[in-house]
């Protein structure tokens, strides 16, 4: 009996079954549309919960490894707290729970991922399982499209690949894929910058991404774009410039980024118009209002958090009625946070995105291996999609922005400070 015992131990602590596992749970967040609609709630469910149980018996396995303080950022465990206070002031408790488990789900994945795996390992998982995936949906897409001349409806592929667009791949919305292909197309180069990968695996990975991404045929996508290639470009700037440059540098750049958000802001009709997006943002508009005009009520603890929107519960129905649309999120994750947490939930998310942008952002124009540009750049993609979705709040959303978080603050911040001193 003890030496099962031992030998399962060994198996949890090896380097191979942390990448098995690293690479399950990616593959697991980024299919959850597919895996949904192949097994339903329960078998989705069931995975996560395997995923769960082995990644706590990988933690105990390995938990003299393990720092405390570096489980988790502070902010982090604050936002999830008062998530899960809303639960006495919320429509329903049972609701609050089944939402508060949509985000402590993944985050508890994303913190053994983070603990278990460094960048440059889980860089390459999320390289290998976004290949899979994306070579699937391309592949579904020229079935439907071409092919069969017919949707897949069960997998919400409409077969539009022959007309142009939009496909959906595996990811159920345009939007969805685009956002994965973004994610995609930075985790890629940063493969072949950092020679993880064959050169002809890199570039076919690279074209790939960009021929899905092009066939979304969204403008929400375009934009998400232009946002990742301005930044990656700034980083670039940022690391070849001279030490005692940077700071000031980072100044001029802050600057430029703040103006460039209010002008955006200002200039919002004519750039809608401009990218044909009138009728995606009247409906974004419409809601956004809606939810706004709810949250005033009560803007401090908002209505209680319940993560997807519940169907027959107050305010969602009454949102849903006066837009006349069946919405599932406000589309956005920060007028969803505001809706569902209230002042305080949006302050705890900003102060967890801020800190680990600026974190990441730092030791990503310091240290020279360009893994660390992955971090920053993945934030900045998720951050660009959050005003457009609420894919944020759960999912792969979710979990990248734990994962990125947990890095950031062991790379740089006080928890590395702390343990170093403790250490020494």
């Amino acid at each position: 009996m003890r030496t099962g015992l031992v030998r399962v131990l060994d198996v949890l602590r090896s380097s191979e079954f942390a990448a098995a596992y690293t690479s399950a749970t990616i593959g697991a967040l980024f299919a959850t549309h597919a895996l949904r609609q192949l097994m339903g709630d329960a078998g989705l469910g069931a995975v996560t919960t395997t995923l769960c149980v082995i990644g706590a018996g990988m933690l105990v396995a390995r938990r003299r490894e393990l720092r405390v303080v570096e489980i988790m950022p502070t902010t982090l465990g604050l936002l999830l707290i008062w998530l899960l206070a809303s639960f006495f002031w919320g429509p329903s408790a049972s609701q609050t729970f089944a939402g508060w488990l949509q985000l402590a789900v993944p985050t508890f994945l994303a913190v053994v991922v983070a603990q278990l795996r460094d960048t440059l390992q889980t860089v390459r998982s999320t390289g290998d399982v976004l290949r899979f995936l994306l070579a699937v949906s391309l592949g579904l897409e020229i079935l439907s499209g071409i092919l069969l001349d017919g949707p897949i409806r069960f997998l919400g592929i409409g077969g539009n690949l022959a007309l142009g667009g939009p496909i959906q791949g595996i990811f159920g919305t345009r939007t969805v894929l685009g956002v994965v292909t973004m994610i995609a197309l930075i985790t890629f180069l940063v493969e072949w910058r950092t020679r993880s990968v064959a050169p002809r695996i890199s570039l076919f990975s690279v074209v790939l991404a960009a021929v899905l991404a092009v066939f979304t045929d969204s403008p929400i996508v375009l934009v998400m774009a232009v946002v990742t290639v301005l930044s990656t470009l700034i980083l670039a700037l940022l690391r070849r410039a001279p030490a005692r440059a940077r700071p000031a540098l980072q100044r001029v750049i802050g600057g430029a980024v703040v103006l460039g958000l209010v002008l955006t802001y200002v200039f919002r009709r004519p750039l809608v118009y401009w990218l044909n997006a009138e009728p995606d943002f009247l409906v974004r508009s419409r809601l956004w209002n809606a939810a706004i005009d709810l949250s005033e009520s009560r803007p401090v603890q908002g209505w209680g958090w319940v993560g997807t929107w519940p169907d027959y519960l107050s305010p969602y129905s009454y949102i849903r009625l006066i837009t006349g649309r069946d919405h599932g999120s406000a589309l956005n994750a920060w007028v969803d946070m505001l809706l569902q947490a209230g002042g305080v939930g949006v302050a705890l998310l900003a102060l967890l995105a801020g800190f680990a942008l600026a974190r990441s952002w730092m030791s990503a124009t310091e240290r020279r291996s360009t893994v660390y540009t992955w971090t920053p750049l993945v934030l900045i993609i998720l951050l660009a999609d959050s005003v457009v979705t609420s894919a944020l709040l759960g999912g792969f959303g979710w979990f990248l922005l734990v994962v990125c978080s947990v890095s950031a603050s062991k790379v740089r911040g006080w928890r590395r400070d702390l343990s170093e001193r403790v250490g020494g």
